[in-house]
C-alpha cells in the first residue's frame, strides 16, 4: 500500500506498523500567532484524517499563571476527543527544563517521528527522527528589522535545526530555495508542504457583513490589507500609492482600511481615507475580508503569504506583489504588481475599482485557486514527510 504525495506526485511506501507521532503545540497561543494557527491547523486535519497512525499533541503543562502565555484563538481541548489523539505534557519550549524534559517524555512515549514546528527544539538527545518546519529566513534577508542579538540568536537556531532535524519541510518553493542558497542546505533534504485557509474563510451572508460593518464602522466601499507593521509589509508603499491613485482623491473616494498586529505604535497618516483597525477579533476577520471590496498585498517577501489566500476564499478580489511566494500562492487569480513601484500600484488600484467586470473575474478565479489548498491534504502530504524519515 502507498500514499501519493499532490504535491511531487511521488508514492511513498507506508510502514508496516502504525507510528506514534509527536507534534508540539506548544506555540499555539497568542505570542506566535501564525505559527500557532499553522500548528492547530494541521493536528486538527491530522485528528480528522483516516488511518492507524496515532497523534501526540505536545501542550505546554500548567504554569503559574505569571509564566504563561495566554491562548485565545484555539480550543486545543477540543483536539483531545478523537481516539487517535492524546496529549503530552511538557514544560514551556523556551524553559531550560522544556529542553531538558522532551527528550525523556518522547522516549517514555515511544514517539516514533517528533515534529518541530518552530526551530527552537532540543537539538540533542532526542529519541526518533525530527521534521521541522521553517516557514522563511527573514532576519537573514531583512537584517535591519531585528536586532544583532536577536538576528544572532535566529541564525545559530536555525543551523542547530537544520543539523538536528531528518526531513525540513518550507511552506514554499520560495523559502525552499532561500534556505538552500543561504545555509546550503541539499534540495532533497526539504520537502514544500502548502498550508491553507481555514475553513471559516469563505463568503458570508450579507446580513453577517453588515453586523461587522456596523461594528467597525466600516464604510461601504473600501479597499482591506490586513497586515502587520513590519517593514517589509511595506505599508508605506501602499500609502504613497493610495495618494497618487485617482481612486483615493476623488470626492465620495474609498476608504483604504488597515488592521492586523502592530508591535511598533499605531500607524498614522495624512489621508482623510486611511483608517487603521489594529488587531481585529479572529472571528471577525473571515467578515472584515468580505466586507471589502477589494484586498490589497503589497508585500516584499512572504514564505507563504496567507492573507491574500484568506481574501481570495472569501470572495475579495486581491492585489498583491510579485514578490516571495506570493506568486505561487495566488497564480493567476490576482493583479500583481511591483512592490517598489507605488505608481504601479496605484494604477491597478484605479483599475480594479473601476471595472466591475475585472472584479467579478477576480473574485471568480480567486475562490477557484482556493479552494485548491486544504489543511487535509497538507495533513496527507506531512505524512509522507513522516514516513519518509521511518522507512
Amino acid at each position: 500500500m502507498t500514499i501519493r504525495s499532490s504535491q511531487w506526485g511521488i508514492a511513498h511506501p507506508i510502514p508496516a506498523f502504525p507510528m506514534n507521532i509527536a507534534l508540539d503545540l506548544r506555540f499555539v497561543n497568542d505570542h506566535f500567532p501564525g505559527i500557532g494557527r499553522y500548528a492547530f491547523s494541521l493536528a486538527s486535519a491530522f485528528a480528522a484524517l483516516d488511518t492507524s497512525h496515532r497523534f501526540i499533541f505536545v501542550v505546554t503543562q500548567d504554569v503559574p499563571a505569571r509564566r504563561s502565555v495566554p491562548n485565545t484563538r484555539y480550543d486545543l481541548r477540543g483536539l483531545l476527543r478523537f481516539s487517535r489523539v492524546r496529549a503530552l505534557a511538557a514544560p514551556p519550549p523556551f524553559s531550560v527544563a522544556g529542553q531538558i524534559a522532551l527528550p525523556a517524555l518522547l522516549h517514555l512515549a515511544r514517539v516514533d517521528v517528533y515534529h518541530a514546528p518552530y526551530y527552537v527544539f532540543p537539538y540533542v538527545g532526542l529519541p526518533c527522527p525530527v521534521v521541522v518546519t521553517l516557514y522563511d529566513i527573514i532576519p537573514r534577508l531583512f537584517p535591519r528589522e531585528s536586532s544583532l542579538r536577536a538576528r544572532l540568536f535566529f541564525d545559530v537556531s536555525i543551523r542547530a535545526a537544520l543539523r538536528s532535524a531528518q526531513r525540513i519541510v518550507t511552506s514554499s518553493r520560495c523559502s525552499r530555495d532561500d534556505v538552500v542558497r543561504v545555509y546550503r542546505v541539499p534540495a532533497a533534504r526539504i520537502d514544500v508542504v502548502y498550508g491553507a485557509a481555514d475553513e471559516r474563510f469563505r463568503p458570508v451572508e450579507p446580513k453577517t457583513v453588515a453586523t461587522v460593518r456596523a461594528r467597525y464602522r466600516l464604510p461601504e466601499v473600501f479597499a482591506l490589507c490586513v497586515t502587520s507593521d513590519k517593514p517589509h509589509k511595506n505599508v508605506d508603499t501602499l500609502v504613497k500609492a493610495w495618494h497618487l491613485s485617482a481612486t483615493g482623491q476623488r470626492d465620495e473616494a474609498p476608504w483604504l482600511i488597515l488592521a492586523g498586529h502592530r508591535g511598533r505604535g499605531s500607524l498614522t497618516f495624512d489621508h482623510p481615507r486611511i483608517r487603521d483597525l489594529g488587531p481585529v477579533v479572529e472571528s471577525d476577520l473571515p467578515v472584515l475580508y468580505a466586507s471589502a471590496t477589494l484586498f490589497v498585498y503589497p508585500s516584499r517577501y512572504e514564505g507563504f503569504g496567507l492573507p491574500p489566500l484568506e481574501a481570495m476564499a472569501c470572495g475579495v478580489p486581491v492585489i498583491c506583489s510579485y514578490a516571495g511566494s506570493l506568486p505561487e500562492v495566488v497564480g493567476d487569480a490576482a493583479l500583481l504588481v511591483d512592490p517598489d513601484d507605488p505608481q504601479a500600484l496605484a494604477v491597478a488600484i484605479d483599475q480594479a475599482f473601476a471595472d466591475p467586470t475585472l472584479r467579478a473575474a477576480l473574485r471568480a478565479a480567486g475562490l477557484k485557486r482556493a479552494a485548491s489548498f486544504s489543511w487535509q491534504r497538507a495533513a496527507q502530504e506531512m505524512m509522507a514527510v513522516y514516513e519518509r524519515v521511518n522507512r
